[in-house]
Formats: structure tokens, sequence, C-alpha cells
């Protein structure tokens, strides 16, 4: 097409910040992109350098200042100091570079970045409350909250932290990891959300030793004094921001399941480690069996075992005719003391329901180990969720692989060196019969007897929580449901890269993350629109027109221009 290009409409945004107090503001903060019309306007003539950059060429730049970092560690220092600088530039720089650096920002690497939260600590990362200072909690909410209708706040109490466990006040870190990822991969506007951490204390003995640590240092508060401190945080979301969605991240296996079952039917709150799983929705489809034909082994019944045990239950209770009990039936947990049966008495923790215990007409009253298990079973589909690196031996394996066609296995547990089996190993040992997902990034691995390589799925539940929380937003559902999360879990398996081609993965890529989780929350404000938990006004009718309003509203890193005003934004 020939001709004078034509100048391109920019959105204007009034806000109320000059000088320094722009340049200081991540959200606003533009660096060396500022225009001269912008410089003039907002006093930044002489606080910037000459020339003024686009911001493919800041991405540009910032990318080369990446790569020199020598460690993951280092590299998500990196991302963190400019996320504290610029928003704008800190996510068109996730965006391009997205699978790669997906472990840096999230795990394995934020791991090891929040076990040293009070060492590397720089300025804050949202909102830190405290139990002593209960009685100011709602001044500081509200001032956090300032000038704000959010969209989301995700809160930890920092107990159980990817596999590292007690982090104490550090647990803000996973709470502003997951804010991160739901800007990512669901579009969430950054400003429209908050990262909170309820600082109970620590039972982490290096922490209350440590002179640097920047948390309460008090072992961790319990009993009703703890729920009384989180009702009175829930009750201020609820009071203050009571269209967001409360998302509880990394709580405790004492407390998880039990928050949640406490206040999901008062607002929309979510926990994706106990409701996130759709992986093995989607290994299932592969083997074009169905769901309620599954026998699932879970090695590990902490807070993220137990709850992919009542998701995909819930799922086959939903998608089927089987009641509660018939569908659990269907699962055998294991955890320290082996199979969770009836003998094992006071041992077994108060959150497993009964229908998840097994009878000792089938195995008696001796204990029953993983290898016993899978002896008797024959289960389709093993998960480790232990953190008991290597406990998915080659006898295991090879004993599974005996009796199914395509054994199921997803090794879950992070970091990379507490994996239950090495993909490479699983793959070989099963003669490239089995379908693996890993909880962290492994590189494909050779299939025996042939010159092909096995895509390992990254079993990362970013490929659809923020679709679940990006649907229920959109929908402003007054509460998120179980038939809202088994339609993200349907629409997640029905992208998988595996239908089409064995070789490929269970999962979509995480570079194609925007646009899975957009199919992802679209099925689930279909869904709550049929519930009648949407309350929303106006949605689009048609499904084509849902996408396009849907997509219209994603927030994207993109620079606008600013004009002055003592009444705009701030």
């Amino acid at each position: 097409m020939s001709g004078t290009p034509q100048k391109q409409d920019i959105k204007q945004v009034r806000i109320a910040l000059k000088g320094a107090a722009v340049l200081n503001d991540p959200r606003w903060n533009k660096g060396s992109a500022f225009t001269r019309e912008e410089r003039e306007r907002l006093d930044l003539r002489g606080r910037l350098p000459f020339a003024v950059d686009t911001l493919e060429q800041q991405v540009e730049r910032a990318y080369t200042q990446y790569k020199s970092r020598e460690s993951d560690i280092l590299k998500n220092s990196f991302l963190q100091s400019m996320k504290s600088q610029n928003w704008t530039l800190f996510y068109a720089l996730l965006e391009r570079h997205t699978t790669e650096m997906y472990p840096v920002i999230y795990t394995p690497t934020e791991a090891d970045a929040i076990a040293n939260y009070s060492h590397l600590f720089r300025r804050s990362e949202g909102l830190y409350l405290s139990p002593p200072e209960m009685d100011g909690m709602e001044a500081e909410f509200l001032d956090a909250c300032e000038g704000r209708d959010l969209d989301l706040i995700v809160v930890s109490d920092g107990e159980a932290i990817l596999g590292i466990g007690d982090q104490g006040s550090g647990g803000i870190g996973i709470s502003s990891a997951k804010a991160v990822i739901y800007t990512l991969a669901a579009g969430i506007d950054p400003a429209k959300a908050l990262a909170v951490v309820l600082d109970v204390g620590t039972n982490n003995e290096d922490l209350l030793k440590d002179e640097l640590y920047i948390g309460l240092r008090e072992k961790r508060l319990r009993g009703e004094a703890y729920d009384q401190f989180v009702d009175k945080f829930v009750g201020l979301v609820r009071k203050h921001q009571s269209r967001c969605l409360l998302h509880f991240e990394d709580f405790g296996v004492t407390n998880a399941q039990r928050l949640l079952a406490r206040f999901r039917k008062q607002h929309a709150v979510f926990n994706d480690d106990i409701q996130g799983t759709g992986a093995v929705t989607a290994a299932i489809s592969v083997t074009k069996s169905k769901i309620e034909d599954q026998r699932i082994v879970v090695y590990g019944s902490g807070s993220a075992g137990l709850g992919i045990a009542r998701q995909l239950r819930d799922a086959m209770r939903l998608s089927t005719d089987l009641s509660e009990e018939e569908a659990a039936s269907r699962f055998w947990l294991l955890d320290k003391h082996g199979l969770i049966k009836k003998s094992l008495g006071d041992k077994i923790r108060d959150e497993i329901e009964q229908s998840f215990i097994r009878q000792e007409g089938e195995w008696g009253n001796n204990e029953a180990g993983l290898l016993e298990v899978i002896k008797k079973v024959k289960p389709t589909v093993l998960i480790g969720t232990s953190t008991h690196a290597k406990a998915f031996t080659e006898e295991v394996v090879r004993e599974m692989a005996k009796h199914v066609d395509r054994p199921i296995i997803f090794p879950l547990s992070n970091p990379t060196r507490l994996c239950e089996v090495e993909p490479k190993d699983a793959n070989q040992w099963t003669n490239g019969k089995a379908l693996i997902a890993t909880g962290s990034p492994f590189p494909p691995v050779d299939t025996p007897g042939t010159e092909k390589k096995y895509v390992i799925a990254e079993c990362n539940n970013a490929l659809i929580y923020p679709g679940l929380g990006l649907g229920t937003i959109l929908s402003r559902a007054k509460t998120m449901t179980d038939k809202m999360i088994v339609a993200g879990a349907k629409r997640l398996a029905e992208l998988a890269p595996a239908l089409k081609d064995p070789d490929q993965a269970l999962l979509p890529d995480f570079g194609d993350a925007a646009k899975v989780n957009l199919e992802v929350g679209l099925a689930v404000l279909e869904q709550a629109i049929e519930e009648g938990v949407a309350t929303e006004k106006g949605l689009p009718k048609s499904m084509e027109e849902r996408r396009k309003w849907a997509d219209q509203k994603r927030w994207a890193p993109e620079y606008v221009e600013y004009v002055y005003d003592t009444e705009g934004e701030r």
C-alpha cells in the first residue's frame, strides 16, 4: 500500500504526577521513552538522557542486560528490579521471551529468591499484615487500595512455599510472582492487582535465628487467633473490594482446604494448589479413555496432592452420574505412612475425607507402600506431589507399565531436585509408552527405538489458573464454582498438542499461555453465565462477541501518552 502512513491514534491518560514522582512510580514511568512533549509537560527535561527510545529499543537493551547476568538468581534479581522501575517495560520483556524467562520469574528460581528474601529485600512488593498491628489492618488495607478498583488480590501466609516450606514474610514473593503470571498470561492490569502476605510468624528456625529476617520473629499463630486474623482480612476484602477475585496461595496443609471451604460461598475465592489442576484431564483425553475409568494413585497427600485428588473426583462427579463416594473410590492416596487406610487411625489428617480412606478388607492391617499399591491397583495414573526425590523407582514404573497401554505419570514436586522420577528414566522404563508431565521444566527426551524426541509438558498451573481467574473476573462471579473449574480444565484438555501428534507435549507451551488462558477464561465465563453466578451487566451474547470483548479488556504492555492534570490518576 503506497502513500503517506497515517498517524495512529495514541491513547491519552491524564495523570496528576510530575517530575521525580513520575519517574519513581513503576506504573507511570517510561524512562527514556518519554516523548519531547511529555518531558515538557511533566517537568522531565534534564532528568533523562536526550534520546527518545521506543519500547522495542528499551526491550532490546533490557534483554542484553538480562543475558549478561551469570545465574538464574541474578537474572531474577534483575527482573525484580525492572518491575520496581517500569511495569510496561518489564511485561513487554517477559511477553517477548515468555518461555525462556518463566522458570526465572517463577518456579524453580523464585523459590530460591523467596528463601533469601530478607537478604535480597530492597523495597515493598505489596501489603504486609501482621497480628501485632491487627487494630490498624483496615487503614493499612485502604491505603494499599486507595483509588483502585481491584480485580485481583493474591494472598499467602508463607507456610508452604514452592516445595521449600515455611518462609514467613517471604511469602510476599509468591503472592507477587503469582500476580505477575496473572498479568502475563491473562492480561490482568497490574494496577488492579495487589500482592498480600499475612505475616503470622514462622516455625522456620533458620529464619527465627537470622538477624536480617524482616518478618514477625515469633512462632506461627494457630487456632482461634489465626482464624480471627484471616477472617478480618477477608472481611475487609468483601467490604471494600467486593468484586475482586481473592486467590489464596501456598497456605499450609492444616489451613488451605479449610480456608477455601470457609470462604468460597461468601466471595469469589480460589486456591490453585487445590483447584487448579487441568493436566490430568488433558492426559486422559489423549488416551481416549473416560475419566471415570481411571485408577489414580496420588503419592504425597499434602495440600497439592489432596487438592488434585479432590479436583479430579469432582470432575468425575460432575461429568458422570457417579456419586462423590463412587468417584472417590477411584483414588488411592499415600503419605509418609503409606496408603491412607482406616487402620492408620489418628495418623490420618483431619483434612482427608472419609471417602478417600481405604478400608481394611482390601489391605489388612499392615502398612502398604507405593510398590505394593501399584501391584494391587494397577493404576492408569500415578501422580507425585511428595517432594520425595526418585520415589518412582524403576521397579515401580515398570510394574505400572505392565498393565496399562499408556501409563500417565506426573512427577510434580518442585524444585527439579525433588522430582519423583526423571522424565528420561520414566520414558525409557516404559519403552516410550508413558504420558509424562512434570512440575518443573525438563528438556525433550529420546523415544526408545526411534529417532524421535518426546516433549515433556510442564504441568504448571499457569496454563489454567490465570484463565480460571480471568473468567471469574470477566463475569464478576459471586463465587468460583466447581463446574466453572471443570469447564476450564476441559477447555485446556481440548488444546493439548498431543491430541494431534502423540510425540508432542500433553500441554501447550507456556509461550502460548496468553492464548490458552483466554480460551480457558471464555469457557469459565460461559459456565458462570449458565449457572447464574455471573453479576457483570451487559455481557455479550454470542461466543464470538465475548471473545472480542474479553480480548479488548486485556491489559497490554504498551506506552500511552500522558497529559498532566491535577484531577488525573495518581
